[in-house]
């Protein structure tokens, strides 16, 4: 094989996440808008938003942990995938049953329509989602990696293709589930043809990777992955070569066992900050909150006190839960682009060119179709500074990711500044913001997944995959909290953190900060991760 040319597993593995990142974002183009089409405001869809995106990136920690024990990477996605298309075809469900008497636009329904069914469908639905994901993407993700060597110098540019087949699916999904099923306030059940189109997308991302797994999916020297730990020749040779090292370094890990105290203190230590977390909650979405930051905080202590782990394995474990504490920072401003952008887009922004204005929906395909474009041309930069020797290494690469993103935001702030509460900015400037927000996405989230495969023990690969996923989590219900920030056309003043909020540009300020002050620590910290990741690039 040629040092340059990539295996065909992992345009499979391309072409499988294509088809389900369709999925996922071809339902989530349109859930906020159903949610405030048919049961709630701005403010609660939002909240829901977040509590549901939050849980989609936490489950992946039990996928994870299942693969790596007992079922291995292939079993477990055939199976996320087959409960996420149960999810999706039960929201086509819940829209076929939606009442369609909604009184007041933003979700002010009539106190007399019931629209029971459909909430306890959608909920249902969602409940399948977010388990089947937790199954699929750690799963899928680690089996990139699987396909080099260990030591292989095109590993992150292989992340950034496969990152670049995740924004395929994404830049075709709002076009099409959002031209399908893009409701409005009096008639939300034309949203049922958008979520039916992401559950047929999900059936053939499963179909395509079951059909050519076997042939596709094997190492550089044959050796079939993600197969079950018991079957795993990959897994062997790999536990092999990690016993050998650590008898090398006089840490014979066959023979280290760990407490079980050890696990039922993380247990009750979770279950203590969960306590403190859910002090004052106030909706069961608050519940939800503290639930994922209660195990965000206790799982990576769970992992970090494994008796077997060498002292260099758990240097590099740390640079992992380090930079996860900025990713947190970085996905809590980049997705509002699901909830508070979105509803911005839709009720600040002039959407018209001529007589035809654009939907909604479609603003979502600008990162994906930016990541398209681009995703190549930064594999080639990351190809070629490395063969100059000048790479820069993975949290610098992420530090530049979040200050791109500061940058979107002080664009927009600008775009906005001075406009009064019921005037509407130009597109322009949401599609700069999305613009500038896809180059730092792709200075930052390929490279981490890159990163984490190549710091993680071979026998947590899947696991702390999920650790990673689980800062997404925790981003995610961040980011579901900061959109309701977002100012409405009452001009109402809205608090955070002492600071009062009153218009767009306010809001988005905020953010500005925010992206950027991490950034700046982040650089700061580079040197110090350097000689953590000992030798790792």
């Amino acid at each position: 094989m040629s040092n340059n040319r990539h295996p065909k597993g992992l345009y499979l593995l391309f072409v499988t996440e294509m088809a389900e990142r369709f999925s996922y974002y071809g339902m989530r183009a349109l859930f906020v808008l159903y949610l405030v089409a048919a049961f709630f405001t701005n403010e609660r869809a939002s909240e829901i938003y977040g509590s549901y995106t939050g849980l989609v990136y936490l489950t992946p920690l039990l996928g994870g942990y299942i693969a790596d024990r007992y079922w291995g990477n292939r079993r477990s996605i055939i199976f996320g995938g087959l409960i996420m298309a149960v999810g999706q075809f039960l929201m086509f469900a819940s829209a076929c049953f939606v009442n369609k008497s909604i009184s007041v636009e933003g979700g002010a329904i009539d106190p007399n329509v019931d629209n029971g069914i459909s909430l306890f469908l959608m909920f249902t639905g969602l409940v399948c989602l977010i388990l089947g994901n937790g199954f699929f993407k750690p799963n899928i993700s680690t089996m990139v990696g699987d396909l080099y060597e260990k030591t292989d110098s095109r590993k992150d540019s292989a992340f950034t293709i496969f990152y670049m087949g995740i924004n395929v699916g994404a830049f075709i999904a709002p076009l099409i589930c959002g031209s399908l099923g893009e409701g409005n306030w009096t008639n939300p059940g034309n949203f049922k043809w958008g979520f039916f189109c992401a559950g047929v997308a999900m059936i053939l991302s499963i179909l395509v990777f079951w059909l050519f797994k076997d042939k596709y999916l094997k190492t550089p020297d044959g050796l079939q992955i993600g197969l079950p730990p018991a079957q795993s020749e990959l897994r062997h040779a790999k536990d092999e070569l990690a016993h050998q090292e650590a008898v090398a370094h006089h840490q014979d890990k066959e023979e280290v066992k760990n407490s079980p105290l050890r696990l039922w203190g993380c247990i009750l230590g979770a279950a203590l900050m969960f306590v403190l977390f859910s002090i004052g909650s106030e909706s069961f979405d608050d519940y939800i909150s503290a639930a994922i930051y209660s195990i965000s905080l206790a799982l990576p202590v769970f992992i970090i006190t494994d008796r077997g782990l060498t002292k260099d394995e758990k240097s590099r474990i740390g640079v992992i839960y380090i930079i996860a504490v900025f990713v947190i920072f970085f996905w809590s401003a980049f997705e509002q682009a699901g909830s508070s952008l979105t509803l911005f887009a839709d009720q600040h922004t002039d959407r018209t060119i001529g007589d035809w204005e654009m939907p909604t929906t479609w603003f979502q395909s600008i990162n994906p179709i930016v990541v398209v474009c681009f995703a190549p041309i930064m594999a080639m930069l990351w190809q070629f500074l490395a063969n100059k020797k000048i790479e820069p290494f993975s949290p610098a690469k992420q530090a530049i990711g979040l200050m791109l993103l500061a940058l979107g935001y002080v664009v927009i702030a600008f775009g906005t500044h001075g406009l009064d509460a019921n005037a509407k900015a130009s597109m322009w400037w949401l599609f700069a913001l999305y613009f500038i927000h896809t180059i730092g996405e792709l200075s930052l989230s390929p490279i981490g997944l890159s990163m984490v495969n190549k710091l993680s023990p071979a026998r947590l690969a899947s696991l702390l995959m999920g650790v990673w996923f689980m800062s997404n989590a925790a981003s995610n219900i961040l980011a579901g909290k900061l959109a309701t920030l977002l100012p409405g056309s009452n001009g109402e003043t809205k608090a955070f953190l002492g600071f009062e909020i009153t218009n767009l540009t306010e809001f988005f300020m905020l953010f500005a900060i925010m992206a950027g002050a991490a950034s700046i620590i982040l650089f700061a910290l580079c040197p110090l991760l350097k000689k953590m990741m000992k030798g790792v690039q």
